[in-house]
C-alpha cells in the first residue's frame, strides 16, 4: 500500500503536472474557484490559518496523551514517525524531486505537489487514528477524513493549491500510515504460536461491525465523489484546447472538489481498515509484554 501511495502521486504529477493538457485541465479548475470566492473564503480562511507548525505539534501532543494514557508508550514513537515522515516527504518532493515544467499554461508559481496544508492535517489526524481505541476509530476515521477534505478544499478556495496537490498530499498520509502499520503488525508476537495467541475477531463483533460499515459508508461516499471527478474532468480533458469559460471553469473547479472527497474518503477507509489490521498483533503482543 505504501508503494502504491507513491506510485500515485508519481501519476498524479506525471498526469496533471509534466504534460500540457494535465496543467491546462488544472488551471481551468484553478480560474474556477474564483466563483463565489468571496463568500466561501471566510468559511476557508480560518480553517487554513488554524494548519501550522503549531498545529502539528498541538496533534502529536494529544496523540501523546491519549497513547500514555492508554498505556502504549510503543504508539507515542509511532505517531511521530507518521507525522513527521508525512510532512518531510511533503517537502523533499516538493521542493526537491518534483520539479513543475514552464508550459505556457497560466503563471509560473513553481511546484506545488504535494499539498503541504493537505499532509499536515491529514497526518495529525491519521495520528490520532492510530492511537485511538478501538471503538473509537471508525469515528476517528470519519472526522479526520472530512477534516482533511475541509482543508483540501479550502486550498482550492483560496487558490493556493490545485486538486492533484491535494489528493497527493492524502496519498504521502496514506504511504505512511502503511509503513507505520505495517512495522505495528510485523512486531514479534508473544511467545509460543504467535497467531495461536491472537484474538480472533469474530464477524457479529460490535467493533469490527462498525469498522466494516464506516469503510463501506467511506467507500461509497469516495467512490460516488470519484465517479463524479472523473465525469467531470473528463468532459474538461476532451475541450482542454479550446478557452474554457465560466461554466467549463465551474465544471473543472466541481471535479476537482469531487476528486478530493473522493481521495480523502478512500484514503482514510484504508487506513481504518490498516490499523484495524494492524490492531490485534500489537495489542496481543504489548498484553503479554
Amino acid at each position: 500500500m505504501a508503494i502504491a501511495s507513491l506510485l500515485g502521486v508519481l501519476a498524479l504529477w506525471r498526469v496533471f503536472v509534466d504534460t500540457w493538457a494535465g496543467q491546462r485541465v488544472e488551471d481551468a479548475a484553478l480560474d474556477g474557484a474564483e466563483i463565489g470566492q468571496g463568500q466561501l473564503w471566510r468559511v476557508a480562511s480560518p480553517l487554513l490559518d488554524v494548519v501550522s507548525v503549531g498545529f502539528v505539534a498541538g496533534g502529536l501532543l494529544v496523540a501523546a496523551g491519549v497513547a500514555l494514557a492508554r498505556r502504549r508508550l510503543s504508539l507515542v514513537v509511532q505517531v511521530a514517525v507518521l507525522v513527521g515522515g508525512a510532512n518531510l516527504t511533503t517537502r523533499i518532493l516538493k521542493e526537491w524531486v518534483l520539479d513543475r515544467p514552464v508550459l505556457g499554461v497560466g503563471s509560473d508559481y513553481g511546484n506545488t505537489l504535494p499539498s503541504g496544508h493537505t499532509t499536515a492535517a491529514g497526518s495529525v489526524a491519521a495520528g490520532l487514528l492510530l492511537v485511538a481505541p478501538p471503538r473509537a476509530r471508525p469515528l476517528v476515521a470519519v472526522l479526520g477524513g472530512g477534516y482533511t477534505a475541509l482543508t483540501g478544499i479550502s486550498t482550492l478556495v483560496g487558490q493556493w493549491h490545485r486538486p492533484s496537490d491535494v489528493v497527493a498530499g492524502a496519498l504521502v498520509v496514506l504511504c505512511w500510515t502503511a509503513l507505520v502499520c505495517g512495522a505495528m503488525a510485523a512486531r514479534p508476537g508473544p511467545t509460543g504460536t504467535a497467531t495461536a495467541m491472537l484474538r480472533r475477531v469474530d464477524r457479529a463483533d460490535p467493533g469490527w461491525i462498525r469498522t466494516r460499515r464506516t469503510v463501506l459508508a467511506l467507500v461509497a461516499l469516495g467512490g460516488g465523489a470519484g465517479t463524479a471527478a472523473a465525469v467531470l474532468l473528463a468532459r474538461t480533458w476532451a475541450t482542454r484546447a479550446a478557452a474554457a469559460g465560466r461554466a467549463g471553469e465551474l465544471l473543472a473547479y466541481g471535479g476537482g472538489v469531487a476528486g478530493v472527497v473522493a481521495a480523502c474518503a478512500l484514503t482514510f477507509a484504508v487506513m481504518l481498515l490498516l490499523r484495524h489490521a494492524a490492531g490485534s498483533r500489537d495489542e496481543a503482543s504489548s498484553s503479554a509484554a
